[in-house]
């Protein structure tokens, strides 16, 4: 029972730093590969402005939260939106985006490796993480926000989408752009705001994942870049249930390598799944056939 307490927490870290990256890339078709930087980025200024003054826990999240808001805001105004305007057609824009989300997430991973030396940063807080005995399994506090974080944002979200209207604004734009724009729909002001709840996802969890271990270093957004890769694929592109379901079957696939003795192999676990999904239903676990950015 505590190897699943241990999956549903990183499970569910997971899922906060995905569920960013699957809602850009679901809605308004973008495939965001600075979101890793994003993500290390806004727990790097957390650490810097620990460094100078102490803060509790919650002052130190939402430092986090509103850095990884304004970095990817700041990444769509100054880089994809430019992108999107001047490719002559969606599959070039694409292309673009991508490559020009590899350079922007280059620039935050420099300076984080030049301050630190490459070696792994925390925080510098007054909080302290207290351990619970639940029905006999040992739960931290930290742990505890790390899980209800999780599924409460992962479902709020999954029924956002679904269920009101700026979710079902952003869904007509991943079907047909052009035919949501004649309806009324604001895809500029609709991109912006996506990509920066993505991006206060990712802040949140640096911040956690960083209480969690203590610490993490520079490099551990692109780490978890191809984790996320493989959850959305897993899933569904498009569905965020699937993006739901998918962050806690791969956190239970690498748990079970790991109890198996096979420690070396868990990274593998990843493209592995990526590659019999691809296989065996290329539409994911909770995707349609015909994969659309719904």
């Amino acid at each position: 029972m505590q190897d699943l307490l241990n999956v549903v927490t990183l499970g569910s870290i997971y899922l906060l730093f995905a569920l960013g990256m699957a809602l850009v890339w679901g809605t308004i078709g973008i495939l965001n590969f600075a979101h890793g930087a994003t993500f290390m980025f806004s727990a790097f200024v957390g650490h810097l402005v620990t460094r100078e003054t102490e803060l509790p826990f919650l002052p130190v999240v939402a430092v986090s939260v509103l850095v990884g808001a304004a970095i990817a805001a700041l990444t769509q105004l100054l880089a994809f939106q430019p992108i999107l305007k001047r490719s002559k057609n969606q599959h070039a824009a694409e292309m673009r985006i991508l490559i020009g989300g590899i350079g922007v997430a280059a620039i935050p991973l420099a300076l984080a490796q030049h301050q630190t030396r490459s070696s792994p940063f925390g925080f510098n807080s007054s909080y302290d993480a207290e351990v619970m005995d639940v029905f006999g399994l040992r739960l931290t506090t930290t742990s505890a926000v790390i899980i209800v974080s999780g599924l409460a944002i992962g479902i709020g979200l999954t029924v956002w989408v679904r269920r009101s209207r700026q979710g079902l604004a952003l869904r007509a734009i991943g079907v047909d752009a052009e035919t949501a724009a004649g309806m009324g729909v604001n895809r500029t002001a609709l991109a912006f705001g996506t990509m920066a709840t993505a991006g206060a996802l990712a802040g949140l969890a640096g911040a956690l994942l960083t209480f969690q271990l203590g610490a993490i270093a520079p490099e551990t957004g692109d780490q978890l870049l191809i984790k996320a890769f493989a959850i959305i694929v897993l899933g569904g592109l498009g569905s965020m249930a699937g993006t739901v379901i998918g962050a806690y079957v791969l956190a239970g696939a690498e748990t079970l390598v790991l109890n198996l003795n096979y420690g070396t192999w868990v990274d593998a676990v990843s493209f592995g799944l990526i590659f019999l999904i691809l296989l065996a239903r290329p539409q994911g676990l909770l995707g349609r056939k015909e994969v659309r950015r719904t």
